[in-house]
């Protein structure tokens, strides 16, 4: 039995805590969990691969999700923040979307450095990714039309285009995985010498194949960057929204986007 997109316990106004605990087909009517297919026993897989195993991911009534969206037509969308909330994307009107667990490595979800005050006074941040050696967490993949895939970076923006734009990377790791319950580095395995921060644990083994970059569109936030914490990022995974905006926010202190990540 699906539950309603509108009974989600987290709003996005609590972003990053949106993220399912499993995978998961969103649809404007109801939540679907999935179950993926057997993991492909590569070290990267491409475009055409990618979509077959999300293509095959099967929900509870036997239906695949290749039954209810065309993959073919589909591109593969890195979803760091509120665009894979089910509230979220209740409220845009978003198509159907499966929602598949990967993780990202030697880069990081961090926070815009902009207000989006489209729900709430003074607004709320948005999520964006970031270079960060040695770092890896978990969050979505989704596939979207080319047109739905737009539709969705450009809600972003709100009242300022071009804020948000399809980017794909040219550094670190998107691997397809199958542990959501993966702990990233905590604060205490981060050293920083004043210049640079250093992961002082190893990444643990991958547990699926990493993702050809070159197939992967990532929204990036250009209008401010990221958040510039003296110097340092500060990452979703360690300051939920609130606790980051009335604890260390600071109007006027950012990253220049083009600094922090390498593109294609």
């Amino acid at each position: 039995m699906a539950d309603s997109p509108r009974l989600w316990p987290n709003p996005p106004s609590n972003s990053p805590l949106p993220f399912p605990h499993t995978p998961m087909l969103f649809t404007m009517k109801g939540l679907y969990p999935l179950s993926s297919p057997i993991m492909p026993k590569k070290e990267e897989i491409g475009l055409q691969e990618l979509c077959q195993f999300i293509h095959n991911s099967s929900l509870e009534d036997g239906r695949v999700v290749g039954d209810l969206i065309n993959t073919d037509k589909c591109r593969p969308l890195l979803i760091a923040g509120e665009l894979a909330n089910p509230y979220r994307l209740c409220d845009i009107g978003a198509p159907n979307m499966p929602l598949i667990p990967v993780r990202i490595e030697n880069i990081c979800r961090t926070w815009a450095d902009s207000l989006d005050a489209r729900d709430v006074n003074p607004g709320i941040h948005h999520v964006t990714i970031v270079r960060s050696p040695g770092w890896w967490e978990v969050c979505f993949l989704t596939l979207l039309e080319p047109t739905e895939m737009k539709r969705l970076v450009q809600w972003l923006d709100g009242p300022n285009p071009n804020t948000w734009v399809p980017k794909r990377l040219a550094e670190g790791t998107i691997r397809l995985e199958d542990d959501l319950h993966l702990s990233s580095p905590n604060l205490d395995d981060i050293s920083w010498d004043g210049v640079a921060e250093k992961i002082n644990v190893k990444l643990p083994p991958a547990n699926g194949p990493a993702i050809d970059l070159s197939s992967v569109i990532v929204p990036i936030n250009t209008r401010s960057g990221c958040y510039n914490s003296r110097g340092r990022v500060i990452r979703c995974v360690h300051s939920p929204q609130t606790e980051f905006h009335e604890k260390l926010f600071r109007r006027g202190s950012s990253f220049k986007w083009s600094d922090m990540l390498n593109f294609l």
